[in-house]
């Protein structure tokens, strides 16, 4: 394999490189660039035996997010879009392949230390927001820093309290969960995943009980804490529109990664939400 096929084995440009030195200094600086990966998965498949059949969810997939990406996953019922979020979540592991997680290879954890992980590197925003009825705004943002002992009483409610500020909600903090709006409410789980500083906020489907309005209102936090605040975003959903919001779209097929593209045009959110008519049925 002469320099040149060598270099396009890993996607890069051949006319770029006139000597084997040059291209010596490219290839460290990908592979570099491929070790601080934020979430590398590589050949990842996932089967589930369903009596004397084998179903086989995931079949190969592979893919990397690097650290201050924006990211969505696209796939229709039956893609294995909920499986790999599964897997991506620590919430399951793999059946073959490997999951790296901010260089941690998920696979190898028992469920104690899946359970730790989980806690510490992944902020998770789910569809329904999942907050506790009876427990305000302030204690549910609190709740994942009660599983860390090295932080104090103190020191949680001001992380939570900077976190909800970080939202914009830090005049709803002692508000419960009915007497805020769904936006709210889903603002309120996006300072929830925030306040551990993870690696990487998990996004599932956090648009889909919303109205068009409240949805562009909730994706224009989310690319604000992307640009302004280096957020690594994974955000799974069906939404075309929605992806469009993302710098980058992985869309799955039948258990397979079928297009994985940058989005050349993103759209902003907030220049949707002020396009929106101004009418009664907002």
């Amino acid at each position: 394999m002469d320099n040149g096929q060598w270099a396009m084995s890993f996607g890069l440009r051949t006319t770029l490189y006139h000597s084997p030195f040059a291209l010596y200094l490219s290839l460290t600086f990908t592979i570099n660039i491929m070790a601080n990966a934020i979430l590398d998965i590589q050949h990842l498949k996932r089967e589930f035996k369903m009596g004397s059949e084998t179903v086989r969810a995931l079949k190969g997939v592979s893919f990397d997010v690097q650290p201050g990406e924006f990211v969505t996953i696209m796939g229709s019922s039956g893609s294995g879009k909920t499986t790999l979020l599964n897997i991506l979540g620590c919430l399951d592991q793999p059946t073959d392949g490997d999951y790296l997680l901010d260089g941690v290879n998920v696979k190898k954890l028992s469920r104690n230390e899946l359970a730790r992980l989980r806690n510490r590197k992944i902020g998770f925003v789910f569809q329904s927001y999942n907050l506790l009825a009876r427990t305000s705004a302030l204690e549910n943002v609190e709740l994942p820093l009660l599983y860390n002992s090295t932080i104090s009483s103190q020191e949680r409610k001001e992380k939570a309290m900077k976190a909800l500020e970080a939202v914009k909600l830090a005049d709803r903090m002692d508000h419960l969960p009915n007497q805020l709006s769904g936006g709210q409410q889903q603002r309120v789980a996006i300072a929830r995943a925030l306040v551990n500083e993870p690696v990487m906020i998990l996004a599932d489907e956090a648009t889909g009980n919303l109205d068009t309005r409240t949805s562009y209102e909730i994706m224009s936090l989310i690319q604000e804490l992307n640009t302004r605040q280096g957020k690594t975003i994974v955000f799974v959903t069906h939404e075309p529109d929605i992806a469009a919001f993302s710098s980058r779209t992985v869309t799955l097929k039948d258990g397979r990664v079928v297009k994985d593209s940058k989005n050349e045009n993103v759209k902003s959110a907030k220049e949707a939400l002020d396009s929106l008519p101004v009418n009664d049925d907002y």
